[in-house]
């Protein structure tokens, strides 16, 4: 069980961490060649009280059960924002990069930046699955009904998806590989096949998945509180210039380095 540990992907985690909880329990052994990680998150706020927790996504689909329902998010490429009130549990599960398609022939692109019914993309099993998530107290049951659903799909293995997943946590462990072009070659492939594969098994590009580590770094970095030199941070992650750091971030996250330290330093 992981009960916090890596941050990363979570914007201004201190602060949503004193309004909800969370744990990472590894998924079974039938299942990790899909499934990076499941997660359970609860809060329990004060009556009127209202939490708006920020997210950047991270390159892969999840899945979501909540008292209303089941959901899809497909890889999002903008921050994702989950409103929380009065008290509550989400179970998720986080699926490696790429390995959506183990479970379902949907094409990846129609999936990007889109949030479906479980119930659409898997039928009215899924449905039923969505309705004994919802009612399980037993959170250890409601994840053995999950995983139990999942296995009941067959995936099927895949040596692509296995790429696609070190591709991903190659970009996310070294800084130095900036470009589609130094990826492409690492894992000696052309740019064009690189692109391909890419756009097979995630819906995006190795371009994105490169832009989308880096700020997610500068995030994580800037959320620590400690004073930030962001022109130097921009030459560690690659980037040209701090103007390239900060149109970049912004982009994604919706405001800027700056405001994004000043957020994160009002505790």
């Amino acid at each position: 069980m992981d009960p916090v540990g890596d941050t990363r992907g979570i914007l201004n985690p201190s602060e949503g961490l004193l309004r909800f909880s969370l744990e990472r329990p590894l998924p079974p052994e039938s299942l990790r060649p899909w499934v990076d990680r499941f997660w359970i998150v609860r809060w329990q706020l004060a009556a009127g009280e209202r939490h708006e927790q920020e997210v950047l996504p991270h390159p892969s689909v999840q899945l979501a059960f909540e008292a209303h329902g089941a959901t899809v998010h497909g890889i999002g490429t903008r921050r994702f924002v989950a409103r929380l009130e009065g008290w509550g549990r989400v179970i998720g599960v986080k699926l490696l990069p790429g390995a959506f398609t183990a479970f379902s022939a949907r094409p990846m692109a129609d999936l990007v930046d889109r949030v479906l019914p479980l119930a659409d993309v898997f039928g009215e099993r899924a449905e039923a699955l969505a309705r004994s998530v919802s009612s399980e107290p037993d959170t250890e049951r409601a994840l053995g009904l999950i995983g139990a659903f999942l296995e009941s799909l067959a995936p099927a293995l895949d040596d692509n998806i296995a790429r696609v997943v070190e591709l991903v946590a190659l970009v996310q462990r070294e800084r130095s590989i900036t470009r589609s072009e130094a990826l492409a070659r690492r894992a000696s492939l052309s740019v064009r096949s690189l692109q391909r594969l890419f756009e097979r098994y995630l819906g995006l590009g190795p371009k994105w998945v490169i832009g989308r580590a880096r700020v997610q770094e500068a995030a994580e970095r800037i959320a620590t509180g400690q004073s930030v030199d962001f022109a130097a941070l921009a030459v560690e992650l690659g980037y040209h210039d701090q103007a390239h750091l900060i149109r970049d971030f912004k982009a994604q996250v919706g405001f800027t380095p700056a405001v994004y330290a000043q957020r994160c330093s009002k505790r």
